[in-house]
């Protein structure tokens, strides 16, 4: 099992210094569409499946469009010429991206990774499958039904679905677990496993409360609503909302989570299109969170469903919005489906915030130069703050005055009221090259897990970290690992890569919200919420 979110801060930050990851966060947010107002029934058989698009396109698409002039074009090519997020999807591609954003799949709940040749589990779903059946953190695996896994080096989709199935279906696995000498066989009854959209819900101190949503699922706004009346009941009256780095997901989810905030008969976002009339969308005054103060993190990479959230949040004058400017995804897919198990990602309208702004950035210069924006972003300085024309809302508007309706101008995206910039310091090309090829991880957990508890770091999570020591053993793991080392760049990295160890830790041990406690005590735009809630 697998969820998007794993190393995630890691991977984003590296992009700073050598721009190639970047560019795959935008080809990423380009093609991971899930942003359907409804899901039809399947379209009945068609040999040639350009010709049903292309008649689909005709009924449905956004804009105006002479489809004579995209009849001899590849599926690909002719969605190319409409926008950067129509995008056809294969059978696998579409079943993956359903299972994704519905937050459920039959398998048997487990994360592994790959150590040393050996399956060894990181992370078991409580209450799924694996975890009635006994499989615990840090056991080994060795064999599933008849296949050996461990020493052979197999590619990840073939270990990955060995697990998954049928409910119902069984599953034999011989395992090792943590400290035993013997291999144990273990019978494990798939079924439905149920993962949450919410990543992490914390108190980040006694009276703020932090929650992080990683993408916009089926049942996020019901996840929120669970995760802050537990929060409440600990005594929260204000809120960070993490919208980094989520790439939206369902639209009636970001509705729903927005509504969490606002008073009633307020418009959140209203949509519009050729074929689809204004329709808009107001909260209901039922929400959990209606009255305490909040803050909201965005980045670069959050888009669409996420940033009607953020539209909303702003102009209507409900929180503060902190951090860098957002991706600047303002249309609206509908999905097709064919009998084939294969899809159609078609943009229908575009969305629109509260006071009318469309936030989609311009896509005129054509689908590659769209695909590599957010480098330009980089290379010009709007990212790090270098941009002198850059200026957030509160130099603009001498304070930030969240009791009234904004309309700030971008070119693209959500402005925020408070700008954090993107901290490079220690992120080289050799720390890049430690995160790409999984040495940190590695480290962790050959030596961490053997020198830190559990017990030890739940309990010193907030006052414990890595030291000079760790340090040391960890430049003698890379050299067992036979690592070419830049000792200037790695002394450079020494903060960071401490920081990344000491999350990546946390989380083995408490799952993601380990990670976050740990990751968000020395992140920038968590200190700026706090000092402004």
């Amino acid at each position: 099992m697998k969820k998007n979110t794993r190393n995630n801060i890691l991977i984003a930050l590296s992009y700073s210094v050598i721009l190639i990851v970047g560019m795959y966060l935008g080809i990423k947010f380009i093609k991971d569409q899930g942003y359907g107002v409804q899901k039809p029934a399947r379209l009945a058989e068609n040999s040639d499946k350009l010709d049903e698009i292309l008649h689909i396109i005709n009924g449905n698409y956004v804009d105006d469009i002479n489809t004579d002039s995209l009849q001899n074009l590849p599926i690909d090519s002719v969605l190319h010429q409409l926008d950067p997020h129509s995008v056809y999807l294969p059978p696998s591609n579409a079943e993956d991206m359903q299972n994704d954003l519905e937050g459920n799949f039959e398998g048997v709940g487990i994360e592994y990774y790959m150590l040393n040749d050996t399956m060894m589990v990181t992370g078991v779903i409580k209450d799924g499958p694996a975890y009635q059946a006994g499989i615990k953190l840090g056991d080994k695996i060795l064999s599933i039904d008849t296949t050996i896994v461990s020493g052979r080096n197999l590619p990840k989709d073939k270990l990955s679905g060995r697990f998954r199935g049928k409910a119902g279906s069984g599953v034999n696995v011989l395992l090792m677990h943590n400290g035993s000498q013997l291999p144990n066989r273990v019978m494990v009854t798939r079924g439905k496993v149920n993962v949450s959209s919410i990543d992490a819900a914390y108190m980040i101190n006694p009276e703020t409360g932090y929650v992080r949503i990683s993408k916009f699922g089926a049942n996020t706004d019901s996840d929120f609503v669970t995760a802050a009346s537990n929060l409440k009941s600990k005594g929260m009256k204000k809120l960070i909302l993490d919208l980094r780095d989520n790439g939206g997901g369902y639209f009636s989810a970001a509705t729903g989570l927005a509504d969490q905030f606002l008073p009633e008969n307020k418009l959140i976002v209203y949509t519009q299109g050729k074929h689809e009339p204004r329709t808009d969308y107001f909260s209901t005054g039922t929400g959990t969170f209606q009255q305490g103060k909040l803050a909201v993190l965005i980045n670069e990479n959050t888009a669409s469903a996420s940033e009607i959230v953020a539209g909303a949040i702003q102009d209507l004058g409900r929180g503060i919005i902190i951090g860098r400017r957002s991706f600047g995804k303002g249309l609206v897919q509908e999905q097709f489906s064919f009998n084939d198990g294969s899809a159609l990602n078609l943009t229908i309208a575009r969305y629109y915030t509260p006071s009318g702004r469309s936030i989609q950035k311009s896509y005129k210069k054509g689908y590659d130069a769209y695909k590599h924006e957010l480098d330009e972003r980089m290379n010009d300085g709007e990212l790090t703050g270098d941009l002198t024309s850059f200026k957030d809302s509160i130099e603009k508007n001498d304070g930030v005055n969240i009791s009234q309706i904004k309309k700030p101008k971008t070119s693209g995206g959500i402005l925020p009221d408070i700008f954090v910039k993107l901290d490079t310091t220690g992120y080289n090309k050799f720390y890049g090259s430690l995160v790409s090829k999984k040495v940190l991880s590695d480290y962790v957990f050959n030596i961490l897990t053997n020198k830190y508890s559990s017990t030890y770091v739940e309990q010193n999570i907030n006052v414990f970290n890595l030291n000079d020591l760790d340090f040391k053993d960890f430049i003698g793991f890379l050299q067992r690992r036979n690592v070419q080392i830049d000792r200037f760049q790695l002394y450079n990295s020494k903060a960071v890569i401490l920081n990344d160890l000491k999350a990546l830790l946390c989380r083995y041990y408490l799952g993601d919200v380990g990670y976050y406690k740990a990751a968000n005590q020395n992140d920038n735009a968590i200190k700026q919420a706090l000092n402004n809630l």
